[in-house]
């Protein structure tokens, strides 16, 4: 029986961009696959009371040159020199997420997915904006236009309201976090045991 890993996303993550672009190996080494479960980054947090790493460690001298260190290690040691730091980061991705809900439902979830990733982590677009959205979705292939007015639908909206909740009902407190059966796995690093729980 094929395993199957589900992938709680938000493109608002620069740690959920490294851990797609490495996931991949582990699922054919596997011959896993992966669910990815788009959710709000946002809401997890409100649901939580949790914040991100340069809310949270702010103040603790050395935390973030430390968290800024271990994700070069990554980059390096996978060779994701594609990479670049979002120069408007934080972006909001409510947009960018309930895209994913329609883009989910009219079967086009994977290349919506890339097209989102390399604009948010290579090509440091500003994606919460929506000439911006509508333009990079376009020159990925897609209908641009048709994904912005999906994000308007109210089934869409409530889409990734379960899809938020229920990951907080499974113990989610931040992303990238992924599940194999029901063990949770936090963070890019764990990505060796998501493996070894597949394999």
């Amino acid at each position: 029986m094929t395993k199957t890993v589900d992938f709680i996303f938000d493109f608002g993550s620069p740690n959920a961009y490294l851990a797609y672009k490495v996931l991949p190996a582990s699922l054919e080494r596997t011959g896993a696959k992966m669910k990815i479960i788009p959710s709000l980054l946002g809401g997890i947090f409100k649901a939580t009371n949790n914040q991100s790493p340069m809310m949270a460690f702010g103040g603790v001298k050395g935390k973030l040159e430390y968290e800024n260190l271990e994700t070069r290690r990554f980059i390096k040691k996978h060779g994701l020199t594609a990479f670049k730091m979002n120069p408007h980061f934080p972006v909001n991705t409510l947009i960018l997420m309930r895209g994913a809900i329609y883009a989910e439902r009219e079967g086009f979830l994977d290349a919506y997915v890339e097209a989102g990733l390399k604009a948010m982590w290579e090509d440091g677009q500003k994606m919460d904006d929506p000439e911006v959205f509508v333009s990079v979705m376009n020159d990925a292939g897609l209908d641009g236009a048709a994904i912005l007015a999906g994000t308007q639908e109210p089934d869409v909206k409530a889409g990734l309201i379960a899809n938020t909740e229920a990951a907080v009902g499974r113990g989610v407190f931040g992303i990238p976090t992924f599940f194999v059966g029901d063990e949770m796995y936090f963070g890019k690093n764990t990505l060796s045991d998501v493996e070894e729980a597949l394999g």
